[in-house]
């Protein structure tokens, strides 16, 4: 039986593009980034320009939210996950290893690349029943 990062986990491994939040006190900003993740890790990798409203935000406040959903009509298959985190810039070379990995194209774009690592889950999967929730949290951090 899975447990529940790995439910997570298996969520977002049939995915790739998230909805970030930032803000640098004063403004919001979201945006979507291709995302790879890392269960290891327990960070997302994205790339970003540093000239984006986004990347100027995490620089003035790390803490983002985010989403990764289904698009569905139908109220039994909905899935998704929110999530909190560090957004802050990748040193760990074995994550743009998988990064790259997953879109061999952006090594032609040589892209600024992000690590979000992750201190808060919720799994929302009406597969399981309606209104599920799955709460993972870092205890770590």
């Amino acid at each position: 039986m899975q447990n529940d990062l790995e439910k997570i986990e298996a969520f977002l491994a049939k995915h790739h593009v998230l909805s970030l939040a930032t803000s640098d006190g004063l403004e919001l900003s979201a945006c979507n980034l291709f995302y790879a993740f890392d269960a290891a890790k327990i960070s997302f990798v994205v790339a970003s320009s540093d000239e984006t409203t986004h990347v100027k935000n995490i620089t003035k406040n790390p803490k983002v939210a985010g989403t990764v959903v289904l698009e569905t009509k139908v109220v039994g298959k909905i899935e998704g996950v929110q999530f909190r985190g560090d957004f802050l810039p990748l040193e760990d070379e074995a994550l743009k290893k998988l990064y790259f990995k997953s879109f061999p194209y952006a090594l032609a774009m040589n892209p600024t690349l992000w690590q979000i690592k992750i201190s808060y889950f919720k799994l929302t999967d009406n597969t399981l029943g309606f209104g599920k929730k799955v709460i993972w949290t870092n205890s770590f951090l």
